[in-house]
């Protein structure tokens, strides 16, 4: 494997500025090598001066061991010798020699790195001459080359000001490494001067350049679990995607696919007969970064220092769903973000031990400090010069590094027409560029990607995302579930409300009207406060529930242990769980808008149920609950609890136990809720009941004007606009 180097200049360099940019990358390369000398020097004179050893022979020879430290003292503190090299040592030195770079001293390691760095910038000055003649640019470069910060900001400033952010960003990143790097290593941030020596030597970046923050803290940001779900094309999508495999079909399925989180595994028939597979990744979506997907600004930061990223970990997830079979042989191709995921992916032993990655091709990705583990993968990298993207890895193909990390790699690096970022980063442009004028290197890829040409056989778009969503519902649904046979159809129980609005008005009212109430189950006493017996009307909308939505209405009268009641047995009972309380809610007249719901109240619950024209809102602080009469809501309602609810505290739901009754028994359902609820101390609400024989024949208007309830103020409320509930079917008590 040759790597190959292709560059189109749209700004022909002058003559001989080539054979120049070279000797310059020569001599840059000799001088970073002295510098690694001199620095490693300076830390084994530091490491000597700091030596507990040392010390104490210092201290058993006096003369001659004051004279050796006074010695390392000045050779590691004067300009005349190593500059102020202290920050190379440990412990102590070390600090010191931070606190004398916040002051402005430098040593003369770091001055020979630079020097190696402004060679660099030289020769690709000496390329890009456009460069050297913008004016702006030049000013950057003083000032970043000679210390001056504010200077340098000015110029940036200038630059977006003058040219526009695009062509600024695009204009500055042929030299973005070189220009990060010596500000890195000339600035007064102790924290970034191992990032400048990094680039400055072809390593690893394992921080960012200009503020010195390590890799694992800005990865930190990226958390997930990675997950993936097979979701479809439509039929737009599903008409475009390539069916011949080839290096354009294949970047052309990453551009259908945007950068909304989804990834591509296709099955090739290649020419000799055998089915391989295709693994494609977009990159990095614009904009600010989305919890719900590894495609963004911090998913990339993450993939190029992290190799376990949610990105990587999500492609896992899909490609066990896929079902590729063990040794399969597989081909990456990605584009930004997914280059650099789908590296970390080839560079990952125990995945090349499970199949074999055969090709990876990465088109504007920063994969320089990456490697495959299997040593047969080719690899082959398209950068653009003006690409601000590749060279975040410290490198870049044309940034002028002295360094080649991979020289079996096939390295397509060149200069389009176009010098706009992110323009020159999308991947329409990168494909339009392999098309017109990089026709050869195009036609090298594909003769790599060879076992690869042929029809596809089956295409499988996956959806990435950060964290797998939970089961809806979940943890309060996450319960086994059985079907019950009702007049109206079977029915699931526990009976599931995913989405629901509750609102729950507590009255206060004379014993002597409740008595009527409970007459068919005497042996229930109403629960009082002082000498007054509460009642509760209830109001829910169930948008999404296990039986189907419906609304509802329900009058129900608080009650006390039905074996051992005691006074104010209701409130010392809300401590308990709902399974080990005593007392709860006797319903006495319920109002539903769907035959199914009604069914399981009378049969599930004991309830007794019927269908009704109920509406039930709640926006805002304000409730809207009627019960309408067979003219619909063109009439006014029979019965309406409607009005502002007021101020309110958050309170935690409490679980509820209702009562119901059936010809011979007494049924006990325990009601399990979760969601935000709130509760309204002074509610500005009334209930309404409508007068006329339409509004008697209703049981729960009919109730409730019995209570006493007709114009009457709630003494409370508790209102719920995201409430949810399991209810399961009630227990037969012996009594």
């Amino acid at each position: 494997m040759a790597s190959h180097h292709h560059a189109g200049a749209a700004h022909p360099a002058e003559p001989g500025a080539a054979e120049t940019a070279r000797m310059l990358r020569e001599a840059a390369l000799e001088v970073s090598r002295c510098a690694l000398e001199v620095r490693g020097a300076a830390a084994r004179a530091g490491a000597v001066l700091g030596s507990p050893l040392f010390a104490r022979s210092s201290l058993r020879h006096p003369r001659a061991g004051m004279a050796a430290q006074w010695s390392l003292v000045r050779a590691l503190t004067s300009a005349a010798g190593l500059g102020f090299a202290l920050g190379g040592g440990d412990g102590v030195l070390k600090r010191i020699g931070q606190a004398g770079e916040v002051c402005g001293r430098e040593s003369l390691a770091n001055r020979i790195a630079v020097t190696s760095l402004r060679m660099r910038a030289a020769a690709v000055l000496a390329e890009h001459p456009e460069l050297g003649r913008d004016p702006g640019m030049r000013r950057l470069m003083d000032a970043v080359t000679g210390d001056r910060d504010v200077e340098a900001l000015r110029a940036l400033r200038a630059l977006l000001k003058d040219k526009g952010a695009e062509r600024a960003m695009s204009t500055v990143a042929p030299l973005f490494a070189e220009l990060s790097a010596i500000r890195a290593l000339l600035d007064e941030n102790p924290l970034n001067d191992e990032v400048g020596w990094q680039i400055a030597t072809g390593e690893a970046l394992h921080a960012d350049p200009w503020f010195g923050i390590a890799a694992r803290h800005l990865a930190a940001f990226d958390a997930g679990e990675g997950a993936a779900v097979a979701v479809p094309l439509d039929e737009e999508e599903r008409r475009a995607l390539g069916t011949e495999g080839s290096l354009m079909d294949f970047l052309g399925n990453i551009d259908l696919l945007r950068t909304d989180g989804r990834i591509l595994i296709q099955d090739v028939r290649g020419p000799d007969g055998v089915v391989r597979h295709v693994l494609q990744a977009p990159g990095m979506a614009p904009g600010k970064p989305r919890n719900d997907s590894p495609q963004d600004f911090v998913g990339a930061w993450s993939n190029l220092f992290d190799p376990e990223s949610p990105y990587t970990r999500g492609i896992l997830l899909a490609i066990d769903e896929y079902g590729l079979p063990a040794g399969a042989e597989i081909a990456l191709v990605g584009h930004s973000e997914g280059g650099i995921a789908l590296m970390n992916l080839a560079q990952n032993n125990a995945f090349c031990r499970r199949f074999r990655v055969t090709h990876m091709v990465a088109v504007g990705s920063p994969i320089d400090n990456k490697k495959p583990a299997d040593p047969r993968t080719w690899v082959a990298s398209v950068t653009n010069q003006h690409d601000l993207v590749p060279t975040l890895d410290g490198r870049g193909a044309g940034s002028g590094s002295v360094f080649t990390p991979h020289p079996d790699w096939y390295e397509v690096d060149y200069i389009d027409s176009s010098h706009e970022f992110p323009l020159c980063h999308t991947l329409g442009k990168y494909m339009g560029n392999l098309e017109a004028e990089l026709a050869g290197a195009r036609r090298d890829i594909d003769e790599a990607l060879t076992p690869y040409r042929g029809p596809v056989l089956r295409s499988q778009v996956y959806q990435l995302k950060d964290r797998a969503n939970p089961p809806q519902g979940y943890p309060l649904m996450a319960v086994p579930v059985s079907p019950v046979a009702t007049s109206a159809g079977p029915v699931e129980t526990p009976v599931r409300y995913y989405d629901s609005t509750a609102a729950v008005a507590i009255f206060a009212v004379d014993p002597e009207r409740v008595a009527g109430l409970l007459s068919d189950a005497s042996w229930m006493s109403p629960s009082r406060i002082g000498r007054r017996v509460l009642v509760a009307l209830s109001a829910y909308e169930h948008r999404c529930v296990s039986l189907g939505p419906y609304n509802e209405l329900s009058l129900a009268v608080l009650v006390n242990d039905l074996w051992r009641p005691r006074a104010h047995d209701v409130v010392r009972e809300l401590l308990r769980r709902a399974d080990t309380r005593r007392t709860g809610r006797q319903v006495t007249a319920l109002a539903v808008t769907t035959p199914e719901a009604a069914a399981a109240g009378r049969e599930l619950w004991g309830q007794p149920a019927a269908t009704a024209l109920v509406d039930v809102r709640l926006a805002g602080n304000r409730l809207n609950a009627t019960l309408s009469g067979p003219g619909g809501t063109d009439a006014p309602p029979l019965l309406g609890l409607t009005g502002d609810l007021g101020p309110y505290v958050p309170a935690p739901h409490v679980d509820s136990v209702l009562y119901g009754r059936t010809a011979d028994a007494t049924l006990r359902s325990m009601v399990h809720c979760a969601g935000r609820q709130r509760f309204h101390a002074a509610p500005r609400l009334r209930l309404r009941c409508a007068p006329g024989p339409a509004a008697e024949e209703e049981p729960l208007v009919r109730q409730a004007r019995a209570l006493g309830l007709d114009g009457a103020r709630p003494l409370c409320v508790f209102s719920a606009p995201e409430y949810q509930a399991r209810r399961g079917a009630g227990a037969p008590l012996p009594r």
